[in-house]
């Protein structure tokens, strides 16, 4: 039987595995968003307009027809740079939330929770983009792949 003073970390542990209860509290990824340091905000609007512009590269790689040039290094660098960038901001995240709970002493895990979300979310973000730069690149690979074998 639980005692009395486990039951806050087991709700908090059963709360980590259902997303679904989050959702309920009215934590979204937009919410997240807005209430991080502009630092991070700076960074996961970075991953957002990589993505966008890999699908836009990738969109005119297509459309082009014979002409294959250029793009192709930027998709290629995103593959992996998306996620380490992803890494890099939420290892500063972290790194930020060691330096105040050294500042400020042991936090109660709701003031922690919104610093792990966040560097959670660019994480996250990170590999989303890295997995959109991936897909692209597949695609303008193959478009070439076509093209060199029709000629």
């Amino acid at each position: 039987m639980p005692s009395s003073r486990s039951l806050p970390i087991l709700s908090a542990v059963a709360m980590t595995g259902v997303p679904g209860a989050a959702l309920a509290q009215g934590i979204t990824p937009i919410t997240i968003f807005f209430e991080a340091a502009p630092s991070m905000k700076a960074i996961i609007l970075a991953l957002v307009i990589a993505a966008i512009a890999a699908v836009v590269v990738t969109m005119r790689k297509v459309a082009s027809g014979p002409h294959l040039t250029g793009g192709s290094t930027y998709l290629s660098a995103l593959r992996l740079g998306a996620p380490l960038l992803g890494l890099l901001g939420a290892a500063f995240n972290g790194l930020m939330m060691f330096v105040g709970l050294a500042r400020f002493g042991s936090q109660p895990m709701n003031v922690r929770a919104p610093g792990l979300a966040e560097a959670s979310f660019l994480v996250v973000m990170g590999l989303l983009v890295g997995v959109v730069g991936v897909i692209c690149h597949w695609v303008v690979e193959a478009r070439v792949d076509r093209a060199v074998l029709r000629a």
